[in-house]
């Protein structure tokens, strides 16, 4: 059985001995494993770090909708998956309320435990640390090469889109990036006062940030040198130049 680290939450509304079970073998692997029995406030104080969540579903749970919709929006604010027990009415009754994307794994009773530990690991493996996929937040007004850039990068990072600067401080407020892709040029506050913004916010002014921009004039790169951008792209920069960069940069920041 393979190994890994990481923190993983185990949800069930009732005391299931098959939840406590699971808990004593992932700790046997190292695993950092905590059981909660759904309720938002416990939700919200294990939230931070978790890096799986795995939902026994029970007959005796009764009404489950809002803890399911908060585990939904749980996994889409950390980019992180779920894996489900239950039976077929378990499922369907499930993705009522959190979509199938965020479902890694399904497993139907009787429970075979050592293939659940084994799928976990394999997860934990994959999917953290060195191995975990960066985030990365493209920011452009010009939807066509915002998505074009969207297409280039999303099989290697998470990749969220922004079509302006209240929209990307918003996303921000949110979700964790590694690094911010900006355009240069956009109406109402263009790349450099977005930047400006994001510098000023201590929840967000050690995000880096590269400027994408179609002009590679002297005076463009001079007006934000103060600001201090990770780079400066030319939108003419090509699909494997652009994972190379994006590569390299991710290596540097180790």
């Amino acid at each position: 059985m393979k190994t890994a680290t990481g923190k993983v939450l185990t949800v069930c509304k009732t005391e299931s001995f098959l939840a406590k079970s699971l808990i004593t073998k992932l700790e046997e692997q190292r695993i950092h494993a905590v059981l909660s029995h759904g309720s938002i406030k416990e939700l919200k104080n294990e939230k931070e770090n978790t890096d799986l969540i795995i939902l026994f579903m029970v007959e005796e749970a009764g009404d489950m909708t809002e803890t399911l919709v908060y585990i939904k929006d749980m996994a889409e604010d950390l980019d992180r998956k779920i894996i489900l027990i239950g039976d077929q009415s378990d499922y369907e009754t499930v993705l009522k309320s959190i979509p199938e994307v965020l479902i890694y794994r399904w497993f139907k009773r009787p429970l075979v435990m050592d293939e659940l530990v084994d799928s976990v690991c394999s997860y934990l493996e994959n999917n953290t640390g060195e191995k975990a996929k960066k985030n990365i937040l493209i920011v452009d007004d010009d939807i066509t090469y915002m998505r074009t850039v969207y297409e280039w990068l999303k099989d290697s990072y998470h990749v969220g889109m922004a079509s302006n600067g209240v929209q990307a401080i918003s996303y921000l407020a949110k979700k964790h990036v590694d690094l911010v892709l900006l355009d240069y040029e956009m109406p109402v506050a263009n790349g450099p006062q977005v930047l400006e913004m994001l510098k000023s916010d201590s929840e967000t002014g050690d995000i880096p940030v590269m400027f994408l921009t179609g002009h590679g004039d002297k005076d463009s790169v001079l007006a934000v040198v103060d600001l201090k951008p990770a780079d400066y792209l030319l939108k003419t920069i090509d699909k494997v130049t652009l994972l190379n960069k994006l590569s390299d940069f991710f290596l540097r920041k180790r």
